[in-house]
């Protein structure tokens, strides 16, 4: 079974579901709200959280955007140019040490996605992990410097087919093999007709295709039924977008959880670990009385005389099954025996009873 540490957690099929709140750009700006939503994570019960490390020069295009003619998908509602966007919700690369020192202080992992080779240096001091975006999957040096770090590397598939996944991921297993595929739709509308896309079924694909990964899922679908599907089918790190008030003004906001469904989310999917089980079929210890209540027990239909021999029409099955009962299936050893004793109608009979 592949397992490996993230921090102080252990992953694995058989561990529970490491969660990651994935603050973003929902910080709005200001460190203290940072802090503050770190601080907030933890009470809804994240395993960490995680921001993103980037400059407007560093990711985007201004006049590559520009020159696209108009906006697109979730951009569309965008009040600025995606550049200036960028701009407003980069993170100061200086807050990074204060963000980590909250995030030991709460007990979180804080980890991030860097978005350039630099601030991958800065950060790496700072980290337990790496989580390599989806809009990067086909820049293999950025993915394979990460790599080199020797941490667990998260990599996102959002917006990716089979080929452009094998790529990176081979690429980057050559190097770390310790490595979290995640199963991710980039659209981030909110429209309930994205539940069609999601396709967690892909998670058999990777689970077949690369056994040595853990499975996680980053989402961005209102609510959690995606997760304890993913979860479900093998996944155990699981990233949402998480934020105190999905009404705020922002890029990331409309589509992350607010504390109420985050806690939600959690309560769910360790209620759906712990039904998971392990797979092995038995009488569970909660059903032990139950089965003396419900299951049948063969019963005398009539009266049986002392020293008789029983036949098939002297048995009747009815509830319940007592300990020494016979089960309807082993009628065969009860017909063709003797009655030590006189057996009253309806009495269940008892392994003592038989000669």
């Amino acid at each position: 079974m592949v397992s490996f540490y993230l921090g102080k957690h252990r992953l694995s099929l058989n561990d529970n579901t490491f969660f990651i709140a994935e603050i973003g750009s929902n910080f709005d700006g200001d460190l203290n709200r940072a802090i503050d939503l770190i601080y907030l994570a933890k009470k809804c019960g994240a395993d960490a959280v995680k921001f993103q490390h980037y400059t407007a020069e560093s990711l985007v295009s201004d006049l590559g955007f520009k020159n696209l003619g108009g906006s697109f998908s979730h951009q569309k509602n965008w009040d600025d140019s995606v550049f200036k966007i960028y701009e407003k919700a980069s993170l100061n690369v200086s807050w990074t040490e204060k963000l980590y020192n909250a995030s030991k202080d709460a007990g979180l992992i804080f980890f991030t996605s860097p978005y350039s080779m630099n601030l991958i240096d800065i950060v790496d001091p700072y980290l337990e992990a790496y989580k390599l975006g989806s809009g990067d999957i086909t820049w293999i040096e950025i993915a394979e410097y990460m790599a080199k770090k020797g941490k667990p590397l998260l990599i996102a598939t959002g917006a990716s087919n089979f080929n452009d996944v094998k790529r990176v991921y081979d690429s980057c297993y050559k190097i770390n093999q310790k490595i979290v595929l995640m199963q991710c739709n980039t659209n981030y509308t909110i429209d309930r007709r994205n539940f069609k896309y999601i396709n967690l079924n892909v998670l058999n694909l990777f689970k077949k295709e690369f056994p040595h990964a853990i499975l996680g899922l980053s989402d961005h679908t209102p609510g959690h039924e995606t997760v304890l599907g993913a979860v479900t089918l093998g996944a155990r790190v699981i990233e949402k977008h998480f934020t105190d008030d999905k009404t705020r003004k922002g890029p990331d906001h409309t589509f992350a959880m607010d504390p109420k469904d985050w806690r939600q989310m959690v309560e769910a999917t360790r209620n759906l670990e712990m039904s998971l089980g392990d797979g092995t079929k038995r009488v569970e210890k909660n059903e032990e009385e139950t089965i003396i209540l419900q299951r049948r027990s063969i019963c005398a239909r009539k009266k049986i005389e002392f020293n008789s021999i029983i036949n098939e029409d002297d048995l009747d099955y009815l509830r319940p099954f007592p300990e020494g009962a016979f089960a309807p299936y082993q009628s065969d050893e009860i017909i063709g025996r003797k009655a030590n004793n006189e057996i009253e109608k309806g009495t269940i009979i008892l392994k003592s009873m038989l000669q």
